[in-house]
């Protein structure tokens, strides 16, 4: 369990990135900081490494303070995945994924079989292993970088916006592929975006955080959804552009959903489910 007790973070120039946050992170879930540029939300994923200092409050992982560990130690111990992947590029792949196993002080050939382990995990070739990160696609690059978090097998795995730079597509996928390793390898993870779609769709435990990491929201997708908090939430979400208003539409090859606009955004698998009218359906 990671706790925020009272964190706040002022700069030297006067800015205060975060002020007073105060938050628990459940153990082996998903959460996800999620606000626009400036809401202090990297400040407070860099909190919990120490990559970051706190001006004030306490960061603790289970029950001990992060001030109390030794920094590298603890950076080692933590799984740290950003956007762009991070890769060395003088190093391969599989040299790129063993960096921390030799750090640790593990043999060259141990530490290259659990790379080799872990390119299998990620969905990537082992063939990929001797290649160089220029040689490797974007949404390669960043599995890569996913397999080098996982490599110490951390308990804690925090992701700065590592699907930011990638196209829709090859995102969608890197989406689908964190939520398969999390059903399988039950990690604890801190998740960063700016996109609320993507903190809906991974987040277990969703963070809507304004200016200085002041939390507007906290909740399940489904909790917020529901009941937004206030105007900035129902902003935030679409919900006041009716961007979240869905509703079922019957097609001949089976029913549809669309949204306001009346644009298909999905299809709905519906074994059991009654056909609805041809004259259209009701609001989800």
């Amino acid at each position: 369990m990671i706790e925020f007790a009272s964190v706040s973070k002022r700069y030297l120039d006067g800015t205060v990135a975060v002020e007073d946050f105060s938050l628990v992170i459940p153990s082996r879930r998903t959460t996800v900081f999620v606000g626009s540029s400036g809401s202090g939300k990297t400040t407070l994923l860099r909190m919990i490494n120490r990559m970051v200092e706190p001006t004030s409050g306490t960061v603790s992982i289970d029950g001990e303070s992060v001030l109390g560990r030794d920094p590298v130690r603890l950076r080692r111990s933590i799984g740290y995945v950003m956007q762009n992947s991070g890769l060395m590029p003088h190093f391969t792949v599989i040299d790129n994924v063993a960096t921390v196993l030799r750090l640790d002080g593990a043999r060259r050939t141990e530490a290259h079989a659990r790379a080799r382990e872990l390119l299998d995990t990620v969905g990537l070739d082992r063939d990929l292993g001797d290649r160089f990160p220029s040689q490797l696609s974007g949404g390669q690059q960043q599995r890569v970088g996913v397999a080098r978090g996982l490599a110490a097998d951390p308990n804690i795995l925090l992701m700065d916006e590592p699907f930011g730079a990638v196209d829709p597509i090859v995102r969608a996928d890197l989406q689908q592929e964190l939520i398969r390793l999390q059903r399988e390898l039950d990690k604890t993870v801190v998740f960063v975006t700016h996109d609320i779609d993507e903190a809906f769709l991974l987040g277990d435990q969703v963070v809507i955080l304004d200016r200085a990491a002041r939390i507007v929201q906290v909740g399940s997708p489904s909790q917020i959804m529901e009941d937004p908090a206030d105007a900035f939430v129902e902003a935030f979400i679409g919900a006041e552009r009716g961007r979240r208003a869905l509703s079922l539409k019957q097609t001949p090859r089976g029913t549809v959903v669309v949204d306001s606009e009346g644009r298909t955004q999905g299809i709905l698998h519906d074994a059991g489910v009654p056909a609805l009218p041809r004259d259209g359906g009701r609001p989800m």
